[in-house]
């Protein structure tokens, strides 16, 4: 096998951990686990930041629901993790209402420019999109997010749920372990911007562990929103600065694109999984691989061949290569995918038929894309692997409140740092979601006007019986199917809890290989190499995990969070 580490995160935790240390075993069932479940009945958190989780709790115990609480704690997480989302960033969420026993889904991700054409890049004389920089910025569409989910389902204004926010980006907060290390990764992206190098570079360098950052800019734009409330970001001051950035820098997004940036409700797709009801984000988003992917496993008996055996995980990564195959060919702006095809990609005969592709001896050569009626797509499917921009891009968190409300969100910037670039005085992150157009003619997904590009984005919410039984997502781009099906197998068809589920060792498939984490056995990997896969070991490319589970026996919420993050999940 070969055997490497990846990434400023892993270099970083190699280079100052020269003596591992191995934790101790813990007087519980599972002796490896890292920590127990957290379990509370009138109030749930999870996220990947502390702080966000203690303003969240807090929203909670002063009698705010799930809603109120989830918004509160994102805001933070925009200050506190601004490697991986901010306010220039996009948002996707899932609300259960208790009320109305109805799930409510939400996307937040922002358009192109009415300016964004083919023959825009063509002018400037490029055959792509860039990956960073001002032509990768469409609009940002968090902000609408948060005041769209807080009118609909909130108890508090958009000004109380943003205060917490507004003392840490003024007043400063401790830099956590993990961020630290990845906004260390970043420091050349952040020098090139002298917007953002100011900014985030404090000093020159990135924040240790346990420094105090503070980013006084952003501070005052949150002020303004939450003065101004969304319009301020969209049609006011804020939307001028950021404008008057980007032109400076030949981009494209104008004060109109701002202006009639519209977020939707949206019906979410979704599939049973062993008598569990799975849902996910319907396009532009990628929710159907993952769906795809459990429907093609739910005909093979995995609890059988053992958790993390090379037979699993071989049927694991070629079902993976199937759905991402369709993803590839058809994941663009919901106007570009048919009805008929996103219904055919989720359905249980479309996975029994592909089913039949795969060899459970030996790895396929490749994989097409399904083929099918009145449907545009590449032939051969367009290749999108996003292995090594997706390390530091995303947050998910998690929120349940004591009357049954459940809100599962995601927000991002795409790439660390996003575009890379700070808009003027305002001190928001640009993301660079628009780099995921592409410029390839008569492509589902090809850069148009006002169109939204296809995302990764996938929180998720799992119902048993009619009522919610799972909130939880993985972030970290090509990683969320295939962590959100890995979490899934561990839970239903291993039996493990939901912080066992999160933490357990987790496999990625790329261009590259088979990315594996150490806790993956040597017979395993020994296994996928004698099936063709090419195995390596690599460290913090896996996403982070938060969940909340909740006992359908006697309603207790379990929360779990990821070791492979900051974060913590905390209850009452």
């Amino acid at each position: 096998m070969n055997r490497v580490v990846i990434g400023a995160l892993a270099a970083s935790f190699t280079m100052t951990v020269p003596h591992a240390q191995v934790p101790g075993d813990r007087p519980a069932p599972n002796p490896r686990s890292t920590r127990s479940v957290v379990m509370g009945r009138q109030g749930m958190i999870a996220t990947s930041q502390p702080l966000a989780s203690a303003a969240g709790l807090q929203v909670l115990r002063e009698g705010g629901n799930a809603i109120d609480a989830a918004v509160t704690a994102a805001a933070v997480l925009s200050v506190v993790e601004p490697t991986m989302n901010g306010v220039g960033g996009d948002l996707f969420a899932i609300v259960y209402d208790a009320k109305t026993k109805k799930l409510h889904v939400l996307n937040s991700s922002g358009r192109s420019a009415y300016a964004a054409t083919p023959a825009a890049f063509k002018a400037r004389n490029l055959t792509a999109i860039p990956s960073r920089g001002v032509l990768s910025v469409s609009v940002p569409g968090v902000v609408d997010g948060w005041s769209t989910l807080l009118a609909a389902h909130g108890t508090i204004p958009l000004a109380k749920a943003l205060q917490p926010a507004i003392g840490y980006a003024k007043n400063g907060y401790p830099v956590s372990e993990i961020i630290s290390h990845q906004w260390q990764g970043a420091e050349r992206i952040l020098a090139a911007d002298p917007a953002a190098a100011s900014t985030f570079l404090p000093g020159g360098h990135a924040p240790k562990p346990g420094d105090v950052f503070s980013n006084p800019r952003l501070a005052a734009t949150l002020e303004t929103i939450a003065s101004g409330g969304r319009d301020a970001f969209y049609k006011g001051p804020i939307a001028a600065a950021i404008v008057a950035d980007v032109k400076k820098r030949d981009g494209l997004l104008d004060a109109r694109d701002f202006a009639d940036q519209k977020n939707d409700w949206v019906e979410p797709i979704s599939t049973s999984y062993r008598g569990y009801d799975v849902y996910e984000l319907p396009p532009n988003t990628q929710g159907f691989a993952a769906l795809e992917m459990l429907n093609i496993l739910e005909g093979y008996d995995i609890k059988s061949l053992g958790h993390n055996s090379a037979a699993y995980l071989h049927l694991l990564v070629e079902s993976k290569r199937i759905a991402f195959a369709d993803r590839a060919a058809y994941l663009a702006d919901p106007e570009s995918v048919p009805a008929a095809v996103l219904k055919t990609l989720i359905s249980k005969d479309y996975a029994a038929a592909r089913r039949k592709e795969i060899d459970p001896a030996r790895a396929a050569r490749d994989y097409k894309a399904g083929q099918m009626a009145g449907a545009t797509s590449s032939s051969p499917a367009r290749d999108l692997d996003l292995t090594g921009r997706d390390l530091g891009d995303t947050i998910y968190m998690t929120v349940a409140d004591g009357q049954g409300n459940v809100v599962s969100l995601i927000q991002s910037l795409f790439d660390d740092f996003g575009a890379g670039i700070v808009a003027g005085d305002t001190g928001i992150v640009l993301h660079n979601r628009g780099s995921l157009f592409t410029l390839e003619p008569g492509h589902p997904n090809q850069v148009a006007p006002h169109k939204r590009p296809l995302h990764t984005l996938v929180p998720a919410m799992v119902m048993k019986d009619g009522r919610p039984w799972l909130s939880f997502g993985v972030m970290g781009g090509d990683m969320q199917p295939q962590g959100h099906v890995q979490v899934l197998v561990n839970l239903i068809d291993f039996g493990m809890n939901v912080q066992e589920a999160g933490e357990a060792a987790r496999i990625r498939h790329s261009g590259a290989g088979v990315a594996v984490e150490s806790g993956i056995p040597p017979q395993t990997i020994f296994g996928l190499d004698q099936r063709g896969h090419h195995a390596v070991e690599q460290i913090g490319v896996f996403g982070g995990f938060q969940g909340i589970l909740i006992d359908p026996r006697t309603g207790v919420l379990m929360g779990g969070s990821d070791p492979r993050k900051d974060g913590l999940a905390i209850g009452f």
